[in-house]
C-alpha cells in the first residue's frame, strides 16, 4: 500500500514530464529537463547545483595573454573602421568611437568596429567588435554590437513557451519569412518571467503586470526603442508597442548600479557573483542600442563592459551558456548568419525556425 501510494503521488509528475518531452521544442532534452525541475518544485536544488558547478569551474586569473582575437564570422573586416584596403567608402554621418582597449598592448583590431550587413557601407545599420575587458583574465573576450537606431526597427517576438503568459496569438515564434529581406540581426531576450518577476506587454496589451523600478526594454508607438527604469505603473499604456522587464538597471546615468554586489536583488537563478555567460543590452547617449555578451561574467563585470562600450543605461538579459545569442546576417534573406562570438552555444540559424523563448529581431528601415 505504501508503494502504491508513492506511485500514485508520483504519477502527476511523471505525466507532466512526459507531456513536456512530447511538446515541440528547439531546446535540448537535457536543458528542458533541468528547466522542468526548476518549474516543478526543485528550483532551489537546481540553483544550488548550478552555483556549485560554476564555482568549481570558475576561470583562473592570470595566465598568458591571447595573441589574436577570435575571428568574428559576421564582421566585414574590409568595411568602414577596418585597416586600409582597396575598398573606398564614404564616412557615415555617425559611428561610435573605437572601444578603448583595456589591456596593453592591444591586439590587432581590438575594439575596432566592423559592419555586418552588405547594404550601403557608408551607413552600416549594425557594427560589431570584440575586446578583452579584464586584465585579470587576459584570455577572456567580450563581443559587442552597436545598432543604429536611425536606420533600424527592432521587434520583439514571443517564443513557444516564453514568456509564460496566456496570449490570443503568439505570432510566428520565429523571424517571419516575409520580413527576412530586411533582417540584419537577432538577439536573445531576458530571464523567464517566473525567475525575474518582471512584466511583459505586446501589441498594446499588458500580459504580465509591469513593475516600477525594473529595467525594461520598451518600444514606443513612435518606433523608438529604449532601455529604461520603468515608472509607468502596472499597465504599459497605449503609447507602448512592447515592453519586456528583467531585474533592475545595471547601468544608469553612465554609472554602474551601486547595488551590483547585492545578490538577492538579481534574481533567483545564479545571483550576481557566479561567473557564467551573461548578455546585456544598453543604449548610448544618442539612443542607439548596444548589446554585449561574454563568458565568465558577474553582473558587475557585464555592467562594466556595457558602460565601457558607451552605454548610459543598460540591463542584464539572459545568462548561462545555452541562452545568449546575437546573430548577424550578411545579406537580405537572412543569408550569411553568424554568431557574434565563436564560443556561443546555439546555431546561428536560431530564430529562423520557431524558438522556445522570446527574442528580438532588428530590421533595416
Amino acid at each position: 500500500m505504501i508503494a502504491l501510494a508513492a506511485l500514485l503521488s508520483a504519477l502527476p509528475a511523471v505525466v507532466s514530464y512526459v507531456l513536456m518531452v512530447l511538446q515541440p521544442s528547439d531546446t535540448s532534452l537535457a536543458i528542458r529537463s533541468v528547466e522542468w525541475l526548476r518549474d516543478n518544485g526543485a528550483r532551489g536544488l537546481v540553483n544550488r547545483v548550478e552555483s556549485a558547478y560554476y564555482t568549481l569551474n570558475a576561470p583562473s586569473t592570470g595566465g598568458p595573454s591571447l595573441r589574436a582575437l577570435p575571428h568574428q564570422a559576421g564582421a566585414d573586416t574590409a568595411g568602414p573602421g577596418a585597416a586600409p584596403s582597396h575598398r573606398v567608402v564614404a564616412i557615415p554621418a555617425y559611428r561610435p568611437p573605437r572601444i578603448a582597449p583595456i589591456i596593453s598592448p592591444a591586439l590587432s583590431g581590438e575594439g575596432v568596429w566592423h559592419p555586418t550587413f552588405s547594404s550601403d557601407p557608408a551607413r552600416p545599420p549594425v557594427l560589431v567588435t570584440s575586446y578583452r575587458p579584464d586584465p585579470n583574465y587576459p584570455q577572456m573576450v567580450a563581443g559587442v554590437a552597436w545598432i543604429d537606431s536611425t536606420q533600424t526597427s527592432t521587434q520583439l517576438y514571443p517564443g513557444r513557451s516564453e514568456p509564460a503568459v496566456s496570449m490570443p496569438s503568439r505570432g510566428p515564434e520565429e523571424v517571419p519569412p516575409s520580413l527576412r529581406g530586411r533582417l540584419v540581426a537577432t538577439f536573445n531576450s531576458a530571464f523567464k518571467l517566473s525567475d525575474s518577476g518582471g512584466g511583459f506587454a505586446s501589441g498594446g496589451h499588458t500580459y504580465a503586470a509591469m513593475h516600477n523600478g525594473m529595467a525594461t526594454i520598451v518600444r514606443y508607438r513612435s518606433g523608438r526603442v529604449d532601455v529604461v527604469g520603468w515608472t509607468g505603473g502596472a499597465s504599459a499604456g497605449p503609447n507602448v508597442a512592447y515592453a519586456r522587464q528583467n531585474l533592475p538597471l545595471i547601468v544608469e546615468g553612465g554609472r554602474l548600479n551601486p547595488n551590483l554586489s547585492d545578490g538577492p536583488e538579481w534574481g533567483a537563478t545564479l545571483g550576481n557573483a557566479v561567473r557564467v555567460w551573461r548578455s546585456g543590452l544598453g543604449v548610448d547617449a544618442r539612443g542607439n542600442l548596444i548589446y554585449a555578451v561574454a563568458p565568465d561574467q558577474t553582473v558587475g563585470s557585464l555592467a562594466e563592459i556595457l558602460r565601457h562600450a558607451g552605454a548610459v543605461r543598460a540591463m542584464e538579459l539572459d545568462i548561462n551558456t545555452y541562452w545568449p545569442s546575437f546573430i548577424t546576417y550578411r545579406a537580405p534573406g537572412a543569408i550569411g548568419a553568424a554568431n557574434l562570438l565563436p564560443g556561443m552555444d546555439r546555431s546561428p540559424q536560431r530564430y529562423l525556425t520557431p524558438d522556445d523563448r522570446d527574442f528580438f529581431a532588428v530590421y533595416v528601415k
